[in-house]
């Protein structure tokens, strides 16, 4: 089961992310969103867990818990919408040179 962790500390890292999930049980990946240009943390990430019934019990025990001095915030990670990576209609898209 795939979980939506937010509202992380921008100085969270993987390793103590995986090692908070592992207290629940198996972690089998831990992926915290970067920014591109920087590669500083953007504050939130997705931990997979082993099952279904491991990830509920995550969520239980780890939603609205202080860590690294925050607050967090899990719950299931819903699929991504398509079309949803921050672009709208032609926002983001190489235009191509009209003139002659």
């Amino acid at each position: 089961m795939r979980l939506y962790v937010g509202n992380l500390s921008f100085n969270t890292d993987e390793s103590s992310l995986e090692q908070l999930f592992a207290s629940v049980g198996p972690v089998a990946s831990v992926h915290l969103v970067r920014d591109r240009q920087t590669g500083q943390s953007r504050g939130f990430g997705f931990v997979e867990m082993a099952d279904a019934d491991l990830g509920r019990s995550a969520c239980d025990a780890l939603n609205q818990r202080e860590f690294e001095g925050r607050r967090l915030t899990v719950n299931e990670a819903r699929p991504q919408e398509r079309g949803s990576r921050g672009h709208t209609g032609d926002a983001g898209r190489q235009r191509r040179d009209t003139r002659w």
